[in-house]
């Protein structure tokens, strides 16, 4: 899957040391982006080996088979909301990291948040207790499961019906906002 995958080839890169420049800036940038825990004497065992050529194509047609699934990410999410912003009523962008390979869909990853200590940035408690957009599915997530406030401009039109539709019905409620 993309998560092995991924971690496999950005602890390579890690590993490089100094060869890692001769790789392209795309595959740099990309692999910046992939948390790889610095513990060299367990992650050797997790690096492949082959020549520089054969690991930038490779990690080039991962980037591209990712980026075919359209997931959200942080650059779809307002700055700094998982810090500043609260999230009751707004519209959240679920970590793929917190679902199965299996759900990694945009569908799967926006959700409405409704109420709970999650809401507030700087509450003891994490719980939010939201409705998916794509399915309606209502359950609770804690407040790290996000990745943060999704921008109104990335905002789907499937998610955009479902959000009005939701709000009608929760109108009596005090309602919700978009954003």
């Amino acid at each position: 899957g993309f998560k092995r995958t991924n971690f496999v080839l950005a602890n390579t890169m890690e590993g490089l040391g100094f060869y890692r420049e001769q790789l392209s800036a795309e595959s740099r940038d990309w692999q910046s982006k992939i948390y790889v825990p610095p513990d060299r004497g367990h992650n050797r065992y997790f690096e492949v080996d082959t020549a520089l050529l054969y690991l930038d194509t490779f990690i080039s047609q991962v980037r591209e088979a990712y980026d075919k699934l359209e997931l959200f990410g942080p650059e779809h999410c307002e700055p700094n909301s998982y810090e500043a912003l609260g999230y009751e009523g707004r519209v959240l962008v679920l970590s793929p990291d917190t679902l199965k390979e299996s759900c990694w869909t945009p569908q799967n990853q926006l959700w409405l948040a409704h109420d709970g200590f999650g809401c507030r940035p700087h509450a003891i408690g994490r719980s939010i207790r939201c409705t998916c957009l794509g399915d309606e599915e209502m359950t609770r997530w804690n407040r790290t499961d996000f990745t943060g406030v999704l921008k109104e401009d990335f905002l789907p039109g499937w998610a955009r019906e479902k959000l009005e539709e939701l709000q009608g019905q929760n109108a009596g409620m005090g309602g919700m906002r978009m954003t």
